[in-house]
């Protein structure tokens, strides 16, 4: 059969343009397309690592600024211990002196208080004396009828009155 016979001579005349075809086509990506896409693929590489050293640079900054900022609040923070520790001393001070000054000013009025109950106690027992005198004087005078000098009495009624 002469189809058969052909076969052979068909399949060896496209086997032989699919290599050529195939090998154009690989020296053609390899030689025109491979040089662009290893551009490519360096340029990506070269912007990453740009953008690596830059994000690496703001990071730095950024630390810092927060190590600034936390030197910074730290310092504000002891400064307003500070003006606390001194608003309290002062404070202190000031209530000490008050207290101070109060306790000067109630010392006065109690031995102003003292004094005047001292006044008032003795102004007291003269009037008691006075008028045990005069009740002695009056008793004596009542029960055994005779007159008493009344220094005498006053005399023995200080006496009684020392006594207790």
């Amino acid at each position: 059969m002469p189809q058969l016979s052909q076969i052979g001579e068909i399949y060896a005349s496209q086997l032989f343009w699919l290599a050529i075809v195939f090998a154009l086509i690989y020296f053609g990506i390899g030689k025109a397309m491979v040089p662009r896409i290893e551009r490519t693929i360096e340029n990506r590489a070269t912007v990453i690592q740009e953008d690596l050293a830059a994000a690496e640079a703001t990071s730095d900054a950024a630390h810092k600024v927060q190590a600034t900022y936390e030197a910074g609040l730290n310092s504000a923070r002891a400064e307003a211990l500070r003006l606390t520790g001194e608003a309290k001393a002062a404070a202190s001070a000031a209530a000490e002196a008050k207290v101070k000054a109060a306790a000067a000013a109630d010392e006065a009025r109690v031995a102003q208080a003292a004094a005047d109950l001292q006044a008032r106690t003795g102004k007291a027992l003269a009037e008691v004396e006075g008028a045990a005198v005069d009740a002695a004087e009056a008793i004596v005078a009542k029960l055994s009828g005779v007159t008493v000098d009344r220094a005498d009495v006053a005399q023995r009624v200080k006496a009684v009155l020392a006594n207790g």
